[in-house]
């Protein structure tokens, strides 16, 4: 509660409900108003910085009210390097509350860690969010992106390194679909399922109680692992919708699949190989669930093999297999049967795909090859177009959507040649078509879910500018019939879009003030309370009875006389809470938060103070760190840290710079800690109870992407291997299996912080927050 204040009030229309009645109920009586000057109300802003009439590197800002929201960060897959990412100079990133990821593909989520990594972002108090299966393939999705640009000799396209990766998907907050989730006072979002990929989600975010629904890209049409996305049960005011396909409609997904399956079966028939270019993710999984089955009865094919030539896509089944639970139907009930759709029988990984770009490929037979990158611009579907273009009998399938400028969207023109990556061009004789898989919603399905939403403004964006033009006449055709109005927006990059909506200022009278019946026109006087864009009004003998707010703060201090350096009194606090933010007062003194509920001030060099609001669970934090505080002096560790030779005298107790910096950049004494810290400690809790571990493989050859980030741990020639991206155990031995995952909890446990178990109340004890009953 922000605090109370008098206000004069003038009732509109009858008079305030009872204390009983719920803010924004419906009611018989029309509710108290508030008397605002006009124009108080502040508009909805919304800026794309990419995504614009554009398909690609998807971002959208969105400002309410003194919150700021991004949603999605990607990149454009048709751009190098600095020009692939959003318009990121047009936001400050430290003023950023929350970065909400809709799902894990290149133009969506390719950016985070640039932005979190090398941009202002991380001088705010801004978090990332996404679901649990959007983190886990996120880390491995973005470790590819790098190991391919590693293999490009022009380091101006290389936007980031595996260690900013990994930053930022340890920085990034896992949430549950239906969660909801309160970021800051008036400011909430909630997942729903989305279709198109695992893990995808959109966002309705409620600022100030205006409501938002972002869709991100979604699909209505259930496949064969996949829920569609959801109707909200709560009604947006403002719907920021994809337009990928425009007017397009898509045929019927069994028209569309035996289309594909014949097609080919068709190109194998013939004696040639059939290129499919895909994600490692997303349709690439259900593709092969349909050629599975599709070889599966058809045994004239299944002397012809399936090939999916991706370590990452062979890595990413255990994500899947993992989060069945958020799949459709059909796959969860097959999983109840034990019977493992993902165990595929004909569509087989090759493990060496450098196989199929021998010199005598020509006398190899006809194949199926699925292969990365799904828009061809690089990687080895690349290199086996060029390879296979100038066989007539050979074709590619396009089966996702293609983005402009990129080789797959150049191919649907069917050239005569095709551009080399080594130089020249090369004929192409292949054949060419297209059935899209991709996931997106259709004109027939997006105009329906549109109706359905019913939001006031609908905001176009995920499309080019000639289709999400043409989708915008229809639509508003469709509603002119109807004899309806629809606000349809089809921002430009970098262009605001600005929303006014009138929204009257609601106040819920309780308490004594709601016992007798106000006579129309009169003056309603009492204390007026805020919070989070909500008001009530009561008298204020009522204040503690209606709102629990106490008629007075205690403030609490307390100086302790202390002969160490202040890194060194970092440094203990550090070891007890995991984590302290450090900074200066309005006084300009060093300070040290603890859990967001204690202040550690720097009076003098012999004194410190400690400042707390007090409360049970604050004061319980307060005693904590006045007993560390206490045994500094008199602690082994503090005679070993200060016993390093300096470069000045002892008795006045202040270190040089160097020393101070050494002890607050938090490595130890001899320097062995490396970068990433939590790693390490899990490994030196395995090898204290199984002896030889090795890992983590922080890269890897080509063909060994299975091999990532991973530990190994081996006893008596048996072997386990922890995941540390999705922290499973993988072993022939269940024994040894049970056994590494009881010691993996145990130290996932100890390893956790104080500091990110438990968050306190606040460290602001500016007198103007202390609210007193008058």
């Amino acid at each position: 509660m922000n605090r109370g204040g008098r206000r004069q009030f003038r009732p509109h229309h009858g008079h305030g409900g009872h204390g009983h009645t719920g803010y924004g109920q419906q009611q018989q009586q029309q509710p108290v108003q508030v008397i605002s000057p006009a124009g108080d109300d502040e508009p909805l802003t919304i800026t794309m910085l990419g995504a614009g009439q554009e398909v690609g590197r998807s971002c959208c800002v969105i400002e309410h009210r003194g919150k700021k929201i991004v949603c999605d960060a990607g990149l454009h897959p048709a751009h190098p390097g600095l020009g692939s990412l959003p318009f990121i100079d047009e936001v400050d990133w430290s003023t950023v509350d929350a970065i909400l990821v809709t799902h894990f593909h290149v133009d969506h989520a390719a950016a985070l860690p640039y932005i979190m990594e090398k941009t202002n972002f991380k001088d705010g108090n801004g978090k990332v969010y996404m679901t649990h299966a959007t983190k886990a393939i996120y880390g491995l999705t973005m470790m590819d992106t790098v190991r391919i640009n590693d293999q490009n000799p022009d380091v101006s396209g290389k936007l980031y390194d595996e260690s900013d990766v990994q930053s930022s998907w340890q920085s990034t907050i896992a949430v549950d679909y239906h969660q909801d989730i309160i970021i800051s006072g008036g400011l909430r979002f909630t997942p729903y399922h989305a279709g198109h990929v695992l893990g995808a989600s959109m966002f309705m975010i409620e600022i100030a109680g205006l409501k938002i629904l972002y869709t991100g890209d979604y699909s209505r049409e259930e496949d064969r692992h996949l829920v569609i996305a959801e109707i909200p049960p709560i009604k947006p005011d403002v719907l920021i919708c994809e337009s990928t396909f425009g007017v397009h409609t898509l045929p019927d997904r069994k028209e569309k699949e035996e289309q594909f399956t014949t097609l080919v079966s068709n190109i194998v028939k013939r004696g040639g190989k059939c290129l499919m270019p895909i994600p490692s993710f997303g349709n690439g999984q259900e593709l092969a669930l349909l050629l599975d089955e599709y070889w599966n009865e058809h045994v004239e094919l299944q002397n012809i093999p399936v090939y999916f030539a991706s370590g990452l896509f062979q890595r990413g089944m255990r994500v899947y297999k993992t989060y069945v639970h958020t799949m459709n139907q059909n796959i969860r009930s097959r999983f109840a049967r034990r019977d493992n759709p993902f165990d595929f029988k004909f569509v087989k990984w090759l493990k060496d795909p450098k196989k199929l770009l021998l010199n005598d490929h020509q006398k190899s037979g006809p194949c199926v090859v699925m292969a990365s990158a799904q828009f061809m611009s690089f990687g080895l579907s690349r290199e086996l177009l060029e390879e296979w273009s100038s066989d007539s009998k050979n074709g590619v399938i396009v089966t996702g959507y293609s983005i402009e400028g990129t080789m797959a969207r150049t191919l649907l023109s069917e050239p005569d040649h095709i551009e080399s990556l080594k130089g020249g061009n090369i004929p192409r004789r292949l054949t060419v078509k297209e059935i899209s898989f991709g996931a997106h919603v259709d004109y027939a399905q997006n105009s329906k879910f549109i109706q359905e939403i019913g939001a006031q403004h609908i905001v176009l964006v995920h499309g080019e500018a000639s289709q999400m033009g043409r989708l915008r006449a229809a639509l508003r055709d469709t509603y002119a019939t109807r004899g309806q109005e629809i606000n349809i927006h089809t921002p430009r990059n970098c262009e605001p879009l600005v929303l006014t909506f009138r929204q009257e200022r609601v106040v819920k009278a309780i308490g004594s003030l709601a016992a007798d019946r106000p006579v129309h026109g009169s003056p309603l006087k009492g204390l007026l309370v805020s919070k989070d864009f909500s008001y009530t009004l009561l008298d204020p003998k009522d204040l503690k009875d209606f709102t629990g707010l106490s008629t007075s703060t205690l403030i609490q201090k307390q100086s302790i006389p202390i002969g160490v350096d202040w890194s060194v009194i970092r440094w203990h606090l550090e070891g007890m809470y995991g984590e302290v933010e450090d900074g200066v007062d309005e006084e300009g003194r060093a300070i040290l938060i603890i859990m967001n509920a204690i202040k550690v001030v720097q009076i003098s060099e012999i004194v410190v103070e400690i400042q707390w609001s007090s409360n049970s669970s604050n004061d319980m934090i307060a005693d904590s760190a006045l007993a560390v505080l206490l045994g500094i002096d008199g602690s082994p560790a503090t005679v070993k840290l200060t016993s390093i030779p300096h470069q000045h005298a002892h008795h006045d107790h202040r270190h040089s710079h160097s020393h101070s910096e050494e002890l607050t950049n938090g490595n130890s004494i001899n320097g062995n800690i490396s970068g990433n810290e939590e790693f390490d400690k899990i490994k030196m809790f395995l090898e204290a109870h199984f002896g030889q571990v090795s890992g983590p493989n922080i890269s890897v050859q080509e063909g060994d992407e299975d091999e990532l980030m991973v530990m190994t741990v081996t006893i008596d020639d048996i072997v386990a291997k922890l995941d540390l991206i999705s922290m499973r155990v993988e072993s022939d031995s269940p024994d040894l299996k049970r056994r590494v995952e009881t010691v993996l909890e145990m130290a996932l446990t100890t390893l956790k912080p104080l500091s990110r178990s438990f968050i306190g109340s606040g460290v602001d004890m500016s007198l103007e927050n202390v609210a007193v009953a008058a």
